[in-house]
């Protein structure tokens, strides 16, 4: 279980810097590409770019992360309806999200043979 974890730590870092060092390479060529020609402003260096991705992540996007909180919530409030719901309500529901997308996997008609 150890050895587990840490793998998946391993590879959540290697992700992380991964994922950094290509959008900051891709900040930097938009950058570098568009606003010295258009604005005459300077060209960025490689750790200019993260700095302006870093700063824009703060400034504009923050780091919260989709979940937290306010989804463990939304995941009871599900629980609790599905809970109070008959059978018949719930396979209308099911019936209702299988045509979205595959959310709900068909049931198997049987193949006659």
């Amino acid at each position: 279980m150890r050895n587990y974890r840490l793998w998946k730590a391993v590879k959540i870092v290697l992700f992380v810097v991964v994922a950094s060092a290509v959008l900051g390479l891709v900040v930097q060529t938009l950058w570098n590409g568009l606003m010295p020609v258009l604005f005459g402003l300077h060209a960025l260096t490689f750790w200019q770019a993260l700095g302006l991705l870093l700063l824009s992540k703060i400034l504009f996007g923050g780091f919260h992360r989709g979940g937290g909180r306010a989804r463990r919530e939304w995941k009871q409030e599900m629980k609790a309806r599905w809970e109070g719901m008959t059978e018949e309500q719930r396979e209308k529901f099911r019936a209702g999200m299988r045509g979205r997308r595959g959310w709900c996997r068909p049931q198997r008609e049987e193949v006659s043979r």
